[in-house]
């Protein structure tokens, strides 16, 4: 079929069916919901069989839906409409819900259901964490069943459609009124329940030094820590760790990683209120005198923070397992050293097998764009400065994987990774994966970016030199799949994360326990030792970093222009033509030579 995805961005689900649908020979090209116009002329220029729309925030032109057969995926159950809908059912704290895909018609939500799919709310899970995971799994289950009642020439399915949804209940966008957080009398978990529900987007608006702002990326305090500060009144600020302050509620207290600044009412916002970043960060004077609580990499199951350590097995074949949740998978330098810093201690422990497992949700997507946004508005410092910094400091947790000789190393990805964070990954020895990853190993979408983290090391030990060259041009994301396919990862299992990570440390268990490790191993330094003698690391990184400093302080502004864009969320002026498959250019015709 041709297939032609109407998306408001390329977003997590787009990328994802993108691949999948590829993955079954379907035609599949992109138009970002730019304007009707703008749409209309993509569906006269491919002439697809079906429309998907995956993430839309706006209707679906009469003029296409009228003539083609247009398919909505809505996060919601059949009957479940509006905006809002994964807000409401957090908020309701429903335990089961599920993603329809319908076709459209003039009212929002509301035409003939052509699929849907079941899913269970995972307990405690945010807005943004839940739409990556089971709602994109989902999602993909029901387009795929959705597609199947597809007959060509008409506009309705094979069978009648499950239900309408026209009788169902509107869910208007969620107001903060709903959001609002009162410390006085919610709870902890209702305080979690909130922040969750505007995870990603809007956030709960709420202010922290009398300064409104937006909250985000909250997370239980340990009963440890909340015994420090047992006779502290609600909603006082106690504490900091990492990006995050720590907020008494009415019986515990909560972690706040990440805020975005609120402009004053009646003032259009300027962009110091359009950044998310870390709490300490944006509060940093005002948090100076709070008390700092650091703790240990390997500690109790309770104990929040963004990096986490813990081994299994027995003595002599023994796993370690490195996680770092950073939000978004975004890496700061003050992460990027965190990792580093981490990495080498890790080198003290008497393990002989070490499992890299990122985040959950991501397992990183490489330097951290939204705090380099910020540094060109500190006195002394630039966006510039900043990035160099960034991407220096992404190289030194890189080196330290790479160089990581005296055991095996594995790159456990649980979630999507891009950029810097696919090459961090590739740095270890064995890289795997389950099925509903979508990695992005490529820099050039963030304006023409050469990229560093040893990619030119990394990528042809595995491809070669013109497979790695093709594909840092090609800007696709690729599925989990097709990845191994095609020799960037190792292996893909497992049906969902938590099924891959049991999987993981089984097959890391039973490699640490090998008998033929020391050979392994040896090999693994003698190759080292052939390469290095070869090329040296220094040398890749000196090449490549010598081309980011063009992009950083050179003359093409490309790189500035695109971080700016993507950090504010500015609105899309056309389709990437590496997407927009119906808008490539066709060669000009020969013009024939006169007799």
């Amino acid at each position: 079929m041709r297939i032609l995805l109407l998306t408001h961005s390329f977003n997590s689900l787009t990328q994802r069916l993108f691949g999948v649908l590829r993955a079954q020979r379907h035609t599949v090209s992109v138009e970002l919901d730019i304007a009707d116009s703008v749409a209309q002329e993509a569906v006269g220029l491919f002439q697809p069989d079906v429309v998907l729309a995956p993430f839309l925030k706006r209707r679906i032109p009469q003029s296409i839906w009228q003539k083609v057969v247009c398919l909505v995926v809505h996060p919601g159950v059949p009957g479940d409409r509006g905006p809002s809908a994964l807000d409401w059912a957090l908020m309701r704290g429903d335990k089961h819900w599920g993603v329809t895909v319908l076709q459209a018609v003039e009212d929002m939500d509301a035409g003939e259901v052509w699929a849907w799919q079941p899913l269970t709310m995972r307990p405690y899970a945010t807005k943004s964490s839940l739409y990556r995971r089971e709602v994109t799994d989902a999602a993909v289950h029901a387009v795929l069943r959705a597609l199947q009642r597809y007959v060509p020439g008409r506009l309705h399915p094979n069978a009648p459609g499950i239900t309408n949804t026209a009788a169902g209940t509107w869910n208007p966008l969620m107001p903060q009124a709903i959001r609002r957080i009162d410390w006085a009398t919610d709870t902890t978990a209702t305080v979690l329940q909130k922040i969750a529900a505007a995870d990603g987007s809007p956030g709960v608006l709420d202010a922290l030094f009398g300064q409104p702002c937006r909250l985000f990326d909250a997370h239980p305090a340990s009963p440890a820590i909340v015994s420090r500060f047992m006779h502290s009144p609600p909603g006082t600020l106690l504490a900091r760790r990492g990006p995050a302050l720590l907020r008494r509620t009415v019986d515990d207290a909560v972690w706040i990683g990440h805020v975005r600044l609120e402009a004053p009412p009646h003032q259009l916002p300027a962009h110091d209120f359009m950044l998310k970043l870390p709490a300490a960060l944006v509060f940093a004077a005002q948090a100076a005198h709070l008390f700092e609580s650091p703790v240990e990499l390997m500690r109790n199951d309770d104990e929040w923070d963004e990096l986490r350590y813990r081994e299994f097995g027995p003595e002599g074949a023994r796993v370690g397992w490195l996680d770092f949740e950073f939000h978004n998978g975004a890496m700061s330098e003050r992460q990027c050293l965190r990792l580093r810093d981490a990495l080498r201690w890790v080198r003290t422990r008497p393990t002989q097998l070490l499992v890299l497992a990122g985040g959950q949700d991501f397992f990183s997507n490489g330097i951290h764009l939204h705090d380099i946004e910020a540094a060109q508005r500190v006195a002394g410092d630039s966006a510039a400065d900043a990035s160099w910094r960034n991407i220096n400091a992404m190289n030194d947790a890189t080196l330290e994987v790479l160089t990581l000789t005296d055991r095996i190393t594995v790159a456990a990805l649980h979630g999507n990774a891009g950029a810097g964070g696919c090459f961090l990954a590739l740095a270890t020895d064995l890289v795997w994966a389950h099925a509903g990853v979508v990695l992005n190993p490529h820099y050039k979408n963030m304006g023409n970016l050469y990229g560093s983290e040893y990619w030119t090391y990394s990528l042809p030990r595995r491809l070669g030199e013109a497979a790695s060259l093709a594909l840092m041009q090609q800007r696709l994301p690729l599925s989990a799949p097709e990845a191994v396919t095609i020799g960037v990862l190792d292996d893909c299992f497992g049906s969902d994360g938590a099924a891959f990570s049991a999987q993981v440390l089984a097959r890391c268990l039973a490699m640490a326990g090998e008998p033929g490790l020391a050979e392994r191993l040896n090999a693994k330094q003698v190759q080292r030792e052939h390469d290095e003698m070869r090329k040296p690391l220094a040398t890749y990184r000196d090449e490549e970093l010598n081309r980011m400093n063009r992009n950083f302080y050179g003359f093409d502004p490309s790189y500035h222009v695109a971080r700016h864009h993507f950090v504010f969320r500015k609105p899309h002026a056309w389709t990437p033509r590496h997407l927009a498959l119906h808008r490539e250019l066709k060669p000009a015709s020969t013009p024939s030579k006169p007799a």
